[in-house]
């Protein structure tokens, strides 16, 4: 996602944040209650990293709601501001997530919400292995992405999305110190990868279905 263009993000960020980063006068959007329990189940002022937030709606919210103590980070200027304007005392960068300034401190969670698949194979790696490093031991990530790999064009900008699949991610977290412990999908049909990164003194434990 490159910054200034943010993966076609910045030319549609009007748009966006007028729908999609709105929130619903009825009910909640799609996934906000798999988000949401996520969230609840960290301790109260617990640091959590929202990668991609967009105008904050609805990842943003969720976490502050919970009561945790979060940053955000997104490309596109037009996203952040609008950021800023709801969430004045939350600390956002303007930068790709991939090379984040948050990076270097550490985090008891990150969020990665219908993000990683918006980037290059590359940067995908990248990030899971900058999430490996930043995560404080016991720490969890959660993102989305099709189990399959896949390749599809994103409804919004006309950009490629690109799933590398379970198998793929499964690697590239185990090389990162993380470890696949769960699984789910919404109502909308997203898949979620619940993360943890290992204890020093555990050993690795399965997935559960």
């Amino acid at each position: 996602m490159s910054e200034g263009d943010a993966n076609g993000y910045e030319g549609v960020a009007s748009i966006y944040i007028a729908g999609r980063g709105t929130r619903p006068l009825v009910g909640d959007a799609i996934g906000v209650a798999t988000v949401r329990a996520w969230a609840q189940a960290f301790s109260p002022g617990a640091t959590v990293l929202d990668l991609g937030s967009g105008p904050g709606e609805p990842s943003t919210r969720i976490l502050q709601e919970a009561g945790l103590a979060t940053y955000a980070v997104d490309a596109s200027s037009a996203m952040v501001a609008a950021f800023r304007d709801r969430f004045p005392g939350v600390p956002i960068e303007q930068n790709t997530v991939e090379a984040s300034e948050f990076f270097h401190r550490t985090f008891d969670g990150v969020l990665a919400w219908g993000l990683l698949f918006l980037l290059k194979p590359l940067a995908q790696a990248l990030v899971i292995e900058k999430v490996g490093g930043a995560l404080n031991p016991g720490g969890r990530f959660l993102f989305t992405a099709p189990k399959e790999p896949l390749e599809w064009l994103d409804a919004m900008t006309g950009y490629q999305s690109q799933s590398l699949g379970a198998q793929t991610y499964e690697r590239l977290l185990r090389d990162a110190g993380l470890t696949w412990v769960a699984e789910a999908q919404d109502e909308g049909g997203n898949h979620y990868y619940f993360v943890e990164r290992r204890q020093p003194s555990h050993g690795l434990e399965g997935r559960q279905q």
